[in-house]
């Protein structure tokens, strides 16, 4: 890009914009590596990797918002800040409808991140208490663990789950009872051993039969 009003040379973990500021100015990447990231519940998520010729921070310019990410150096990274008048004269180049039409989808984006976040960040109350289980598989019973429990359904650890779609009568022990629940189960989702990710392999299950007695204590003990 020719249009570059000046360049700036940020070392690796260096942040370029914060998610949250105000400011209106839009870049390129001229060398090294840019992370996107988003903070949802004070856990970062990273959005995306941009490399050289990518741009960033054109909601700034175009809507006047808040910054929706933040971009962090990978590395020593060279920015391009693109030139402001230039930016200025080739939107005012545009015709008065398409500058409406413009700013309309700007403005829909960032209502759809808004309520991506207020979606994610909602209290859906699931513990990530370490309890003991077994659920038996084709072969034998298998003595696990959750640390992932919510209404309907919890996360299982294991290294070989069942396929999606397979029932299992499932043993849940709670501290303070004599009995293990017994709840059937289906597998509803599940994370392989070849899958790269820092996540541990395991299942997704969701109740198919649980009594009431069971339900409501499990509600009562996490607060569901």
């Amino acid at each position: 890009m020719s249009h570059i009003a000046s360049e700036e040379t940020y070392q690796d973990g260096e942040i370029i914009i914060e998610e949250g500021t105000s400011g209106d100015s839009v870049y390129t990447v001229r060398s090294g590596t840019v992370e996107i990231s988003k903070t949802i519940r004070g856990q970062k998520f990273i959005l995306t990797m941009l490399e050289p010729g990518a741009v960033f921070g054109e909601l700034g310019f175009l809507g006047g918002i808040t910054r929706t990410a933040t971009a962090r150096a990978i590395g020593e990274t060279s920015i391009g800040i693109i030139d402001r008048a230039f930016l200025d004269e080739e939107f005012n180049k545009l015709s008065s409808d398409f500058r409406t039409i413009l700013l309309a989808v700007v403005k829909r984006y960032k209502q759809m991140v808004d309520r991506t976040v207020e979606f994610s960040s909602r209290k859906e109350s699931r513990a990530q208490e370490v309890l003991s289980l077994s659920y038996k598989d084709r072969k034998s019973f298998v003595d696990s663990y959750t640390q992932n429990v919510g209404n309907g359904g919890l996360f299982i650890g294991t290294e070989n789950p069942p396929e999606k779609g397979e029932q299992f009568l499932l043993k849940l022990e709670l501290p303070g009872l004599s009995d293990p629940m017994k709840i059937k189960c289906e597998v509803v989702w599940v994370r392989k051993q070849e899958e790269e990710t820092d996540h541990p392999n395991g299942m997704g299950v969701r109740f198919i039969e649980i009594t009431k007695a069971d339900d409501q204590t499990l509600k009562q003990y996490f607060n569901l």
